[in-house]
């Protein structure tokens, strides 16, 4: 070979709508003069410009081109190493063909675009927009999704609760939209809110729409109706209060005449109206044991052993519902962490505990300490979260979805809140309710700091997360993924 290179470096960075250059360097080691052709080659030779494009060099001398390396801010740049090569083409001798390489590494970057479909949706019960979500950035786009409006006047049914969208690729989001109250007469009402595609470490991206809820009946429906009501009760009012009188002649004259058309009869007895039902519950009377009589057999065969054992059935029976009423009241989160609050009252305190597959409500774990199993393969379905000197908490479940096509949970239930003291519960406790795979939880609306760790199926303990103010608003713990599922937690506030 007549021809030395040498890539000056061989490797570079780059940020997407930027541009860096890389310096090669070459030399004719032949004994003839010659020109050489520079062309980039690669998935990235697009973005790659040569100057100069020819190069004339003598023998033994040394010359320099300039590669320039300037991708674009678009889903195109993925971010990460790309491979980048320049073919080097003498002109005396085609066959010597070099084709120096080197690597140039592209920065990521995110940006994320979301529009509601269509902004403004109408209905008396339900409203049914979708939300677009474009990830036009150069890596893979993790989020969550949330609702919210001023006042709390609609429930959201978001499906799915989170998605997972590649460089240059859009998401669609189906959302129910579902009014607190129904509206039975009157015009519309427009009920603003805002969907939030959350994502961890930035700030979410808001996205506002209008639902306008119509009235069930027309308003003029109501104005008749009241009209009718007014013209009936003033038509009653007027017939009772000029209610014809009807007499009769011939009894006129009987009375003149001091004749009466019925026999005598003595004075009539005094009417004695009832008294009102008795709201007291009256005692038990037990029934009185029959007389024996001459005909009546003591020996057992009688009916006065049978009065004896129903007696005896009664008292067992009364023994029973004594022992049922003795029985003790049920331990809740809320019970823990009301007695925590009163032992040291100058902390915040956070109680749960978690109802688990085969085995019912564990007993409350409180501030750090873990409520669940590990080791056992037994899946939480629920968790009891109450909490006090947070101002309250909020949190909704991460469920197995048996209908997932991505191998990823759903939130099948919208947020739950419960003031501080109060039970809050997420999951279910049927037989037949799907195994939680996460959470996601906050208190005081994220103004203050919550924790959580989880100990997932076949992944072992999760490192700590912890909403913080001016965060996602929310932390979430467990897996995404519909293979495994939550098997143990612990809550710090």
């Amino acid at each position: 070979m007549s021809l030395w290179t040498s890539l000056e470096p061989a490797s570079a960075t780059v940020d997407p709508g930027g541009s860096t250059t890389v310096r090669l360097r070459l030399r004719n080691t032949g004994d003839i003069v010659d020109e050489y052709r520079f062309e980039p080659v690669g998935d990235i030779s697009p973005w790659t410009t040569v100057e100069p494009q020819t190069l004339r060099l003598f023998p033994g001398t040394t010359g320099t081109v300039e590669l320039t390396f300037a991708p674009p801010r678009t889903p195109d740049a993925r971010a990460g190493a790309n491979p980048f090569a320049v073919r080097i083409t003498p002109t005396e001798h085609p066959e010597a063909t070099t084709v120096p390489e080197g690597n140039l590494t592209i920065t990521p970057f995110t940006e994320v675009r979301a529009e509601l479909v269509p902004p403004t949706v109408k209905g008396r019960f339900r409203g049914r927009p979708k939300l677009a979500i474009d990830n036009l950035g150069n890596t893979r786009l993790t989020a969550s999704i949330t609702g919210s409006d001023n006042g709390d006047q609609l429930s959201y049914d978001i499906h799915p609760g989170s998605v997972q969208i590649e460089p240059g690729r859009a998401a669609f989001v189906k959302t129910t939209l579902k009014p607190r109250d129904i509206i039975w007469f009157g015009s519309k009402e427009q009920r603003p809110y805002t969907l939030a595609v959350q994502r961890s470490g930035v700030r979410p991206v808001d996205v506002e729409g209008t639902y306008v809820q119509r009235g069930f009946l027309p308003g003029w429906l109501a104005t008749v109706l009241g009209v009718a009501l007014a013209l009936t009760i003033t038509f009653v009012m007027i017939w009772f209060a000029y209610k014809p009188n009807f007499r009769s002649a011939a009894t006129e004259q009987l009375q003149e005449a001091g004749v009466s058309t019925l026999p005598p009869s003595s004075a009539p007895a005094s009417v004695v109206a009832p008294p009102p039902p008795s709201t007291t519950v009256s005692p038990v009377v037990e029934p009185p044991a029959p007389q024996v009589t001459p005909t009546q057999s003591t020996n057992g065969n009688g009916n006065g052993d049978e009065s004896t054992g129903g007696t005896e059935k009664k008292k067992e029976t009364e023994e029973k519902k004594e022992t049922k009423e003795a029985k003790a009241p049920e331990v809740t989160a809320a019970t823990a962490v009301q007695q925590a609050a009163a032992d040291a009252p100058e902390r915040k305190h956070i109680c749960y505990r978690a109802y688990v597959t085969g085995m019912g409500w564990t007993n409350p774990a409180c501030d750090g300490a873990i409520a669940g199993t590990t080791g056992l393969e037994k899946p939480i379905k629920a968790l009891n979260i109450a909490v006090t000197g947070t101002n309250g908490t909020a949190a909704t479940a991460f469920v197995h979805d048996p209908a997932s096509t991505n191998g990823k949970g759903h939130y099948n239930a919208p947020w739950k809140g419960a003031v501080d003291g109060v039970d809050n519960y997420i999951g279910s406790t049927k037989n037949d309710a799907p195994n939680m795979l996460g959470f996601s939880i906050n208190v005081d609306n994220s103004k203050q700091v919550v924790c959580q760790t989880t100990h997932v199926h076949n992944d072992g303990w999760h490192g700590t997360g912890c909403d913080t103010p001016g965060g996602e608003n929310l932390i979430f713990g467990g897996t995404l993924s519909n293979d495994l599922w939550l098997e143990a937690v612990t809550f710090t506030v």
